[in-house]
């Protein structure tokens, strides 16, 4: 690397790593923290309230921040955002209640969509397209593998420190990557007459919620019927027909239609989408299978996830590489994709079968090739929007990310779930117990009880990672579809 360029990446790469590794590690921490957090607060029904509620801020918040770094600059958006992200961290460590942790875990995502945005934009920015991707790589390195060491983080902090410490941790890391963003330059924006799009947002909020909550609420309705799973899918489609109709007439969209167009970049947001989903999926549900199925500990269950850390961050780093020497891109998800959903399809019926050991080794395999998505992702959809439209360009990736996360993790959930009540109401509840306590409730119960538990979840996580196949599978085919496969 010469000089002007080690130069460069010294005060580029640490100060957007840093706020992209905040925000992308706080989905997915509190996956091993969250039987902690039920045996405190109770409402074990509501867990999963946590996680998307998380996902769902960050998805409504990754347009505003890019419309709005096109604007007014991006440096000064980073500021803000962090300030949002560290105070939202401080109130979910005091929060006493599952809905003021919801409540605290939505302004936290409000900060968080801000810093994954904007760290994609800043790379476009100020980085020519065949070096960008390297950063790419880089920083898909950083996103994929916070994504697997939040698991890791949050067993040894819950476990050592209580679930509290999965949220204060954010408050030093947050104020040492704002002293790092003041090293950016500031760059103004480019100072277009903008009027915010505030209907856009509350339509695009009102389809979000009300589809993540009718995804969340699916369990409910599959096992005892009601109205307010019907009433919540119908609003959603409903808000989803009139901000469309809202985002073509408006004079500054929020979300930008043409660029949503273009074949590339729908191409690339629904993959980023289905990669999402699947592994934030794997991630919040692959501790449970450990610690329930296995009876493993906090900290033995993130150990047993750092096989896949290292594999997606090997795979993304590797990835960036070759893309910059070669200029190939698409062929690198086209074939990595079509790895994984094999994969995971074949897991999904031998991992009765094996012991955590393995199937660890096995997923860390595996990761390698997941690594190979998102940095040809953000690459291709950069190069396809233009230097006028970064912002936009990156936020249609990271809502889309968000989006399928969020959609992903409530849909697998919803599975796991429907498949334990429809195979065995006992099974079902035993499993709540087990979360609401931990997995050292399942020695309390009585042997039939076990076997009962441990055979509906068999089927029920054999269903749940043949969701996460398929989700890789369509991955799959929108990578070999991709128009744009070189730099």
């Amino acid at each position: 690397m010469a000089p002007d360029a080690r130069a460069q990446f010294l005060t580029m790469f640490p100060s957007i790593m840093l706020p992209m590794f905040l925000a992308v590690v706080d989905q997915t921490i509190v996956a091993t923290a969250l039987p902690a957090i039920a045996a405190s607060l109770g409402e074990v029904d509501r867990l999963s309230w946590i996680v998307v509620s998380y996902l769902v801020a960050t998805t409504v918040a990754a347009p505003v921040y890019g419309r709005l770094g096109d604007l007014l600059g991006r440096r000064r958006l980073m500021l803000v955002a962090l300030g949002i992200f560290i105070g939202a961290s401080v109130l979910c460590a005091l929060a006493r209640s599952i809905e003021t942790l919801t409540v605290a875990r939505v302004l936290q995502g409000a900060g968080g969509g801000g810093l994954m945005t904007l760290s994609q934009a800043l790379v476009g920015e100020a980085i020519p397209p065949r070096e960008r991707a390297r950063y790419q790589g880089y920083l898909a390195a950083v996103a994929v593998s916070s994504n697997a060491f939040g698991p890791v983080a949050g067993g040894f902090l819950t476990q050592h420190f209580g679930w509290p410490s999965v949220f204060l941790v954010n408050v030093p890391i947050g104020i040492a990557a704002a002293f790092l963003a003041l090293r950016l330059p500031a760059r103004p924006g480019n100072r277009e007459p903008f009027r915010f799009d505030v209907l856009g947002l509350f339509l695009f909020a009102a389809f979000i919620t009300s589809a993540l909550i009718a995804l969340e609420r699916a369990r409910v309705f599959v096992a005892a019927g009601g109205y307010g799973f019907p009433l919540l899918i119908v609003l959603a489609a409903v808000a989803a027909v009139f901000l469309i109709w809202r985002e073509r007439r408006a004079r500054s969209p929020l979300l930008p239609i043409p660029l949503l167009q273009h074949a590339a970049i729908w191409r690339c947001d629904a993959m980023a989408a289905c990669h999402g989903g699947m592994l934030v999926s794997l991630i919040t549900f692959l501790p449970l299978y450990f610690g329930i199925v296995h009876g493993t500990s906090a900290s033995t269950t993130g150990l047993l996830m750092l096989p896949m850390t290292a594999g997606i961050g090997i795979g993304s780093l590797v990835t960036g590489r070759i893309v910059s020497r070669t200029g190939r891109t698409a062929i690198f998800p086209s074939v990595g994709m079509t790895i994984v959903a094999s994969v995971l399809a074949l897991i999904a019926f031998a991992a009765p079968f094996l012991p955590p050991v393995s199937i660890a080794a096995i997923f860390g395999a595996t990761a390698i090739f997941m690594g190979s998505v998102m940095g040809v992702v953000q690459l291709t959809v950069q190069l396809a929007s233009g230097p006028k439209q970064l912002g936009a360009g990156a936020a249609t990736v990271q809502f889309s990310r968000s989006l399928g996360a969020a959609l992903g993790t409530a849909l697998v959930g919803t599975v796991l779930f429907a498949t334990l009540a429809a195979t065995s109401p006992e099974a079902s509840a035993g499993f709540a117990r087990i979360l609401e306590g931990g997995p050292g409730t399942l020695a309390t119960l009585g042997a039939a009880e076990r076997q009962a538990i441990r055979e509906g979840l068999d089927l029920a996580f054999r269903n749940a990672f043949l969701c996460t196949a398929v989700f890789s599978g369509f991955a799959a085919i929108l990578a070999w579809t991709l128009p744009i496969r070189r730099l």
